[in-house]
């Protein structure tokens, strides 16, 4: 049975009323995203508010989160007020596509872990499959209101698996929003690539660059320096 709560160094995660509890692709995520300079940020699809708070400890932005799970939208409201920052926080508590009717405001960073499997056999867990399956957030709904709600100079970034990575980024196109930067996540050195978090920009003319990061060494128990350097912030074991 997971743990009710994941403790970081400045926050804790409470997450027994979520189906999708705190994992390592998701802090690789907050963790990587550029933030430090970012006046306004959106979080789609917070869950527990996880990628909030490791927002808006590295930050001084006003922070949005939008969340359709009503049991999620009570997990993540409770973490977000026993935080230090609970005055830059900011829950909407509905899908994006009706939060998206009435924003006006524009962000200099928007970033999803979105429901990604297209195709795949959902499971019994009704909750769990909206927090996993693209249904009730299609890819389409995040890039029309990235193209309409980004800064000039602004940036989304994405979390996905490869194959729906992939997908995203042609997608994307259609909505003048290019793929600038991928890093790819795998499990272990010589082991599998089971993320890729891509940056977009309005900028059509941006070089695509790519980045490797591997969790743990060859021997699957042991983290990497760079693992280790990137989650130093978060992780009480470093």
């Amino acid at each position: 049975m997971p743990n009710t709560y994941f403790q970081f160094k400045q926050f804790r995660i409470n997450q027994d009323q979520c189906a999708m509890k705190v994992c390592t692709d998701s802090c690789v995520f907050g963790a990587y995203l550029e933030v430090r300079q970012a006046k306004r940020v959106l979080d789609i699809g917070t869950g527990t508010g996880l990628l909030a708070l490791m927002v808006a400890q590295r930050s001084e932005a006003e922070v949005e989160a939008v969340e359709i799970n009503p049991e999620a939208q009570v997990q993540a409201l409770q973490n977000f007020v026993e935080s230090p920052w609970a005055d830059r926080l900011k829950l909407h508590p509905m899908p994006l596509q009706e939060f998206a009717e009435t924003c006006t405001q524009q962000y200099d960073v928007i970033l999803s872990n979105p429901p990604f499997f297209l195709a795949s056999l959902k499971s019994d867990n009704a909750a769990k499959n909206t927090a996993k399956h693209t249904g009730d957030l299609l890819f389409e709904d995040i890039l029309t209101f990235a193209q309409k709600h980004l800064t000039q100079d602004g940036k989304l970034y994405l979390l996905l698996p490869p194959a729906e990575a992939n997908h995203f980024a042609e997608l994307a196109q259609t909505h003048a929003l290019y793929l600038t930067e991928t890093m790819e996540i795998f499990t272990r050195i010589g082991g599998k690539c089971i993320r890729h978090v891509q940056t977009y920009t309005c900028n059509p003319k941006a070089n695509t660059l790519t980045k490797t990061l591997y969790i743990r060494k060859e021997d699957g128990t042991t983290y990497t320096p760079d693992f280790s350097e990137l989650l130093r912030d978060y992780y009480l074991i470093f």
